[in-house]
Order: structure tokens, then C-alpha cells, then sequence
């Protein structure tokens, strides 16, 4: 599989010096979004349903989604929709209830998760925001629950590395939020929801155009979540928290095709876990977790044209966050900063199109209370992608990029993708190599902090091959994928005793790269059918993970089902009302470090979802997990003793927040 994908490289540099043109203009740009009805939101509902309409630009092509050989999953505004009234306040179950994707909570004193992606670890999953990298290039896990969901039109997602196209941080795959355009007529919307469980969310969005050429909107929200204390074992099992948000965003174009789009955000959160005022952890101290965040970023991208068949853009982001951190008597005080500047040139030329393009990038962690552990990643590349018609039913996408990590060296990350289409089959392969630079936020320190952790040491880079089969066929309302896919990881890094010092503390762990691969096979089935105002879609992923266990043999690789399976019905008549009903299962998988058992249960997630809209207001109740399913019920959280990574809590295997109804309305105008 190396030499194959290597070999790419090389034939992607032939193209460049031969001068076969390009991409064309990347459709996350105003200009392109602007052109398809698909990005409106009144048309939504229609061009959706039409897939030959959706314009897909996360793998850069900006070619209609079905011609595009790497595959690249979309989620429409109608289906954000139904999520966004579920939970307002963040994108993970909208992400969740993606199929091969599973959210895994990392922190359960705080509720912080990430995303997996076919098994993967979430710290390779690449979070964008139209392409920019704009809650940071390896973002946090509480990231993913402080993302309101309300202005996005549409999601993109891309599964196995794709380090060629936007480097290290994208080693498992990308998730790329697309954000609502301004259309010819001001428009806004606003939300109110309250759940069963003390939480409250308000959201609004209001988009106008300025003149033919320059629309603006703003995002707002304010979210609230009062503490829960289920089993009443003195220990927070869902924490409370408090945040605001704002994001305005430009776009800007002219008549002869430039454009410019600009956005700044801004983020405050307060969370709090822990025990709760007065009670005490099993050694007898109270230990209150608790995280600050402040947020703000910025982001812009201008592209123009040179020619008929020459686009040039710019993409520029940066990103600061604040934290502080309490870890029992610890406090821990950092900021994140992350920048991204990146200027490409695509053409195309009769069957091929390019995309040439130079990129720097910049992560830097910075903490005051133990410096030992500061960073700062540079990363200046350069990268290439051709996309070229061998036939009106073949086609092949080849591209590399060539980073110059200042931690660790020179890196090549190809991928080669080949897109059959005879009839109404799809049939896709794709190959791909990546990386990820590590760092000390490996699952285990977010929930418990830097105050244990040795220095690092002797560390190298985590690399992957990540490979996948695609066979969907789809005629009238009927469409199905299934998905072969495998991945290896060299290098994973894992928190480990403390080994350094024999006789050393016991309550000490450091972090280190694991001989020998970690390795994922699995399957995953998508189908679904329309009929009228109805749709079903199932689906199902298989995945047989193994990991070294450090003994010379192998071990499942722990929170990870072999078996999950979804399905999702839905009756809905657009603009009137919407009737979902929704089943998840999840299988049983190996729990690490518990005292409690070695595999867990597997369990029904089920939810009903009803909404009516009256003239301008959409009136909606939601409820979730009906079956009452809570790891509590079965076991602690709590472990006996601290652990000596610093944390106090079992890793969650389940859900742990019990059956909960939301509602509310959602007015526009």
C-alpha cells in the first residue's frame, strides 16, 4: 500500500509540469454558493432532494457531489433542521447521528466528547467552518458542544485521511460546517428551547442583503444547563454550564466573479462538574472540575478570477482561546492559538481540472501553570490535486501534499481516488497516507488535567493508511451505499505508567508512542427510500478494531462496538409539519480501567420528534432516549479510587443522561 501511494506524488507532479489546468473556483466561496439554489434555505427542501444539484468543495474539486471520486457525505439544511431542535445548543448529536461517526465523551465530569470517524480517535478528526480551521487545527473536545448549529446549510463529511488536502490535523477524516448565505430578501429566525433537565437555549439568525453585491448575517445565541446529580452519589453526572455567542459573517461579490467572505466569532463559556457544594469525592476531599473558555476567531477567504479557466484565492484564519481549568485544588491556566494562511491557484482544461497551492499553519499552546508542556507547531506546505474525466464513467482524482513540520520534519501525505459510474451505479476506491503531530491532550488529560503527566519525551509522529470501497446504486427515491473500509495507525500515542524512574511514584503516567499498528476492517451500510412526504434511512457499520496490548498480542480496541446500527423515519410536508421517529443501537464494546467490568452492555437509543408550523412559528417537542437508558443505572461513574492519570470517573460507554423532552418554537421572519 506505501509504494502505491507514494508513487501518486510522483505522478501529481508530472501533471503540475505538464500544465493540465484545474479545480475551478472552490465552491465554499460566496461566488460559487451563490450561484445554486441548494445554498438558499427556502430551496433547500427541493434541491437537496435533487443530489445532482449539491456542489461539494470540502475535497476541493467544487465538482457536483455524485462526479467528485472522493466520496463526500452531505448533510442538508433539512436535516440540520430537525437536529438543531433536538439540541440547539451544539452539533454533536447532529454529527452523531451520522452513520460510521460516533461521538465519545472524553470527559465525563465536564461532558466534553469528540468525533470518531470509522473507529479512529477524534483527535484526527478535522473540524472546519467553510473550510477554515476556525475553532483550531487539532480542536478541543468541548469544541464540538459549543458549536450552535444554527446558521449551517449544510454539512460535509469525508472519512480516512485527508492530509493531503488540509495536512496533519485530518488524519481520520473532516467534518466541514458550510454556513447559510444571505439571500435577495432579509430573512431572520428565532429560537426558544427548554428541556426537561433544566437547560434553555436561545438562539437567532438574521441575514440581509446590503446591494447586489453585499449580504451580511449574524448568529446569536445564549445557553444554559443547570448541574444533575442522577444517582445522588454526590458526583455532577451532568455538568452545568452557562455561554454566549456571536458570529457576523460578509460576502461580498462582484460581476465579474470575485468575492469575498469574512467572518469573526466570539465564544464565553462557564462549566462545572465535579462533586457537587459539600459533598466529597472517595478520598474524602471535595474535587470541583470546572473549565472557563473565551473564544474569539476570525476567518477570510477573497478569490478572483485571472482568466476563463484561472481562479486565484486566499484563505486566512486565526484563532484564540483562553481556559482556565480546575482540577480539584489544581488550577490550570493556557490559551490555544491557531493560524492558517493558504493561497492556491486552479484552472481546469477541457476533462481536468487542478489545483496548485502553498499553505502555513500554526499551532501554539501556551500554559502558564506548567510551561513544560508548551508548544508551537509551524508548518509551512505546499499541495496539488488533479481531477481528470479518463471516460464519460471513469474518473481519478490524484493529491499530495509536502509539509515542513518544525516538530517533526518532512512530511507526504498522498491520496488517489477513482470514481466509476456505469448507469445508475457509483462505485468509488480511494488510498490514502497521513499523519498527526501529537500533543499532551490525548482523551485521558482532558478529563484529568497536566498535573500528572511527565514531560514528553522521545516522541514521533502517528501516521496512517487509511483505504476504502464504495458501491451505492441509486434510482427514484431509492438509494443505497455500502462501504469497505481498513485503516492502520503507526505510532498511536497512549498515557502509560511511569516507567522512567524504578520505584518512582505510582501516581505518575507519561505519554508514548505504542509498537506496532493499530488496526480497523470494517463495513458500513447506508440505505434509504423516499416516497412522497416519507423517508427511512437505516444503516448499519461493522468494525473489528484491534490494538497491541503490550504483551505481544492484541486486544479490541476499547469504546468501540463491533456492531451499531441506526435508522431514522420521517414523515414530513414541507413548511406544515415534521414526525420523526428515530432507533439507534449500539453494541457491546471493551471498557479500559474499570473496575466494574470488562465489556459493556449494549443498548436501544429510541426518540420521537413532532413539529407544526402555523404561519411564522414552528412549534416543536422532542423526546429523546425514551427508553431511559444511563450508565448509572448499572454502575458508577465514580471510580473507588483516583486513578493515576488524575481521574476520578470510568470512561462512558453509554449515555448518562436519562430520558429527556425539549420544546419550544422556532419563529421566522
Amino acid at each position: 500500500m506505501t509504494e502505491y501511494l507514494r508513487s501518486t506524488t510522483a505522478a501529481l507532479a508530472l501533471c503540475a509540469l505538464a500544465g493540465l489546468p484545474a479545480l475551478g473556483q472552490d465552491s465554499e466561496t460566496p461566488s460559487e454558493h451563490q450561484h445554486h439554489d441548494d445554498d438558499h434555505d427556502h430551496h433547500a427542501h427541493d434541491d437537496d432532494a435533487r443530489m445532482d444539484t449539491v456542489i461539494v468543495s470540502t475535497s476541493r474539486s467544487g465538482r457536483v457531489a455524485q462526479d467528485d471520486p472522493m466520496r463526500v457525505e452531505t448533510i442538508n439544511r433539512e436535516e440540520i433542521e430537525e437536529k438543531a431542535i433536538m439540541r440547539p445548543g451544539n452539533i454533536a448529536t447532529l454529527v452523531n447521528e451520522t452513520g460510521g461517526i460516533r461521538v465519545q465523551v472524553t470527559s465525563p465530569a465536564l461532558g466534553a466528547a469528540n468525533v470518531r470517524v470509522q473507529g479512529l480517535y477524534g483527535r484526527y478528526t478535522q473540524l472546519l467552518a467553510d473550510g477554515l480551521p476556525l475553532y483550531g487545527g487539532q480542536a478541543s473536545s468541548l469544541g464540538l458542544l459549543q458549536i450552535p448549529p444554527t446558521d449551517l446549510r449544510r454539512v460535509d463529511v469525508i472519512k480516512g485521511s485527508a492530509s493531503s488536502l488540509y495536512g496533519g490535523s485530518a488524519l481520520g477524516g473532516v467534518i466541514n460546517l458550510l454556513s447559510r448565505r444571505p439571500g435577495d430578501e432579509a430573512e431572520g429566525e428565532i429560537l426558544v428551547n427548554a428541556t426537561s433537565q433544566n437547560g434553555q437555549d436561545v438562539t437567532s439568525y438574521v441575514a440581509m442583503p446590503v446591494n447586489d453585491s453585499l449580504g451580511l448575517s449574524l448568529t446569536t445565541g445564549a445557553h444554559r444547563q443547570g448541574i444533575e446529580d442522577f444517582d445522588q452519589d454526590g458526583w455532577i453526572d451532568m455538568p452545568g454550564y452557562e455561554r454566549v455567542t456571536a458570529r457576523p459573517r460578509l460576502f461580498w461579490e462582484d460581476d465579474t466573479g470575485s468575492s469575498i467572505y469574512a467572518t469573526l466569532g466570539f465564544m464565553s463559556e462557564d462549566r462545572d462538574g465535579g462533586t457537587r457544594a459539600g459533598r466529597t469525592a472517595p478520598d474524602g476531599q471535595p474535587f470541583v472540575q470546572s473549565q472557563e473558555t473565551n473564544r474569539m476567531d476570525g476567518g477570510f477567504i477573497g478569490s478572483t478570477p485571472l482568466t476563463e479557466s484561472l481562479t486565484a484565492q486566499i484563505r486566512a484564519s486565526a484563532m484564540v482561546q483562553d481556559h482556565e481549568h480546575q482540577f480539584g485544588s489544581v488550577i490550570e491556566d493556557d490559551s490555544h492559538e491557531s493560524y492558517l494562511l493558504e493561497a492556491t491557484l486552479a484552472g481546469e482544461h477541457d476533462q481536468t481540472n487542478w489545483v496548485l497551492g502553498l499553505a502555513w499553519q500554526s499551532e501554539i499552546y501556551s500554559s502558564d501553570t506548567f510551561p513544560g508542556f508548551d508548544y508551537t507547531y509551524d508548518v509551512p506546505g505546499l499541495f496539488g490535486q488533479v481531477d481528470h474525466e479518463l471516460t464519460g464513467d471513469l474518473s481519478v482524482s490524484l493529491s499530495a501534499r509536502l509539509d515542513e513540520h518544525s516538530e517533526y520534519g518532512t512530511q507526504v501525505s498522498p491520496r488517489a481516488s477513482l470514481l466509476y459510474r456505469p448507469g445508475n451505479w457509483t462505485i468509488r476506491a480511494s488510498i490514502a497516507e497521513g499523519y498527526f503531530a501529537p500533543t499532551p491532550f490525548v482523551e485521558e488529560i482532558e478529563a484529568a488535567g497536566l498535573s500528572r503527566l511527565a514531560p514528553l519525551t522521545g516522541l514521533s509522529e502517528e501516521s496512517a493508511q487509511t483505504a476504502s470501497l464504495d458501491v451505492g446504486y441509486q434510482a427514484g427515491g431509492f438509494e443505497t451505499n455500502l462501504t469497505l473500509f481498513a485503516s492502520d495507525v503507526e505510532g498511536v500515542t497512549k498515557l502509560a505508567p511511569f516507567a522512567s524512574m524504578p520505584g518512582g511514584p505510582l501516581d505518575r503516567v507519561e505519554l508514548v508512542n505504542v509498537e506496532g499498528s493499530s488496526e480497523l476492517r470494517g463495513s458500513e451500510l447506508l440505505l434509504r427510500y423516499i416516497w412522497r412526504d416519507f423517508k427511512i434511512t437505516g444503516s448499519y457499520l461493522y468494525l473489528d478494531s484491534s490494538d497491541p496490548d503490550g504483551l505481544g498480542g492484541r486486544h479490541e480496541i476499547a469504546l468501540t462496538p463491533e456492531h451499531s446500527a441506526g435508522m431514522v423515519a420521517m414523515w414530513e410536508r414541507h413548511g406544515e409539519f415534521r414526525l420523526g421517529l428515530e432507533m439507534y443501537y449500539t453494541g457491546e464494546q471493551r471498557v479500559e480501567d474499570s473496575p466494574f467490568r470488562m465489556r459493556s452492555d449494549s443498548f436501544l437509543d429510541v426518540g420521537l420528534l413532532g413539529e407544526i408550523t402555523i404561519g411564522p412559528a414552528s412549534w416543536f417537542i422532542n423526546a429523546e432516549n425514551i427508553l431511559n437508558v444511563r450508565q448509572t443505572r448499572e454502575e458508577p461513574i465514580l471510580l473507588p479510587a483516583r486513578a493515576p492519570s488524575g481521574r476520578w470517573t470510568t470512561d462512558i460507554w453509554s449515555r448518562n443522561d436519562g430520558f429527556i423532552v425539549n420544546g419550544g418554537v422556532r419563529l421566522r421572519f
